[in-house]
């Protein structure tokens, strides 16, 4: 079950603004979220070795000074890490991020996935690392296989599955690899059934659908909603949601 602490603004991979040099995923924006009382949510994927990092595309170049995948970062490697217009140095791993919220505000832990079969050693991790954390926290990605591994691994973490409209405005789907009619599945909630989700965090400009509003009301799961950045994204959220996964504005 999903504790009551998280039904509240939640800060879309740290309070981050990049035009002051605070860029998301890092620790100066995670500060500045428990300075303002907001939950955090992050994204986690694998370095080297399966060991779990704070970060969250696949490749270093949107963000870093640094080129290529994420997964050949080994630990020293970590350190050395500069964010591209900031001072900050060092890309976190999911240890030193639990140490630096400590428990004082919740955090969510949104698990990246390449769909393909799930890594159960990089899961055992998180699961380790989330089970001893003494906060509030919970777990979730878009892959309902990783939260089936982490119902096993980890019964006690509260569970939630992401979801959306699986497709940009135009049409392209978000991952052309799973195909039209799992994207379909996938958007609809209809593979969430392993995982037994405790929550579900969804798309925002994609609310209501009936999926949501089925699992929200008849299966009592609380609804977060992603990422809210505009007034209408404001408007929506407070309809038809529990708590918006925020950024851009101060709530």
């Amino acid at each position: 079950m999903l504790d009551p602490a998280f039904l509240r603004p939640i800060a879309h991979r740290g309070l981050h603004d990049a035009a002051n040099g605070v860029i998301e995923n890092t620790a100066p924006a995670f500060k500045a979220a428990i300075e303002h009382g907001y939950a955090i949510e992050c994204d986690v994927m694998a370095a080297a070795g399966g060991r779990p990092v704070v970060f969250h595309d696949d490749i270093l170049d949107r963000l870093t000074h640094k080129t290529g995948p994420v997964a050949r970062l080994d630990s020293d490697d970590l350190k050395r890490i500069r964010y591209r217009e900031s001072d900050t140095v060092g890309i976190l791993t999911l240890t030193e991020f639990l140490a630096l919220c400590g428990a004082r505000v919740p955090l969510v832990v949104e698990i990246k996935s390449d769909w393909a079969p799930p890594d159960r050693a990089f899961l055992g991790e998180i699961a380790r690392l989330a089970a001893a954390h003494a906060g509030p926290i919970a777990m979730m990605s878009f892959d309902p296989a990783v939260m089936a591994v982490l119902k096993e691994l980890a019964p006690r973490v509260p569970r939630g599955i992401v979801s959306g409209r699986y497709r940009d405005d135009d049409g392209t789907p978000w991952w052309p690899q799973l195909g039209r009619w799992r994207c379909w599945k996938l958007a609809n909630l209809l593979e969430s059934g392993p995982a037994a989700p405790d929550f579900v965090a969804y798309q925002v400009q994609a609310l209501p659908t009936l999926a949501t509003r089925l699992s929200r009301s008849f299966y009592g799961r609380p609804l977060l909603t992603w990422t809210v950045r505009t007034e209408e994204d404001r408007r929506r959220a407070g309809r038809y949601a529990d708590a918006p996964i925020f950024e851009g504005y101060r709530p």
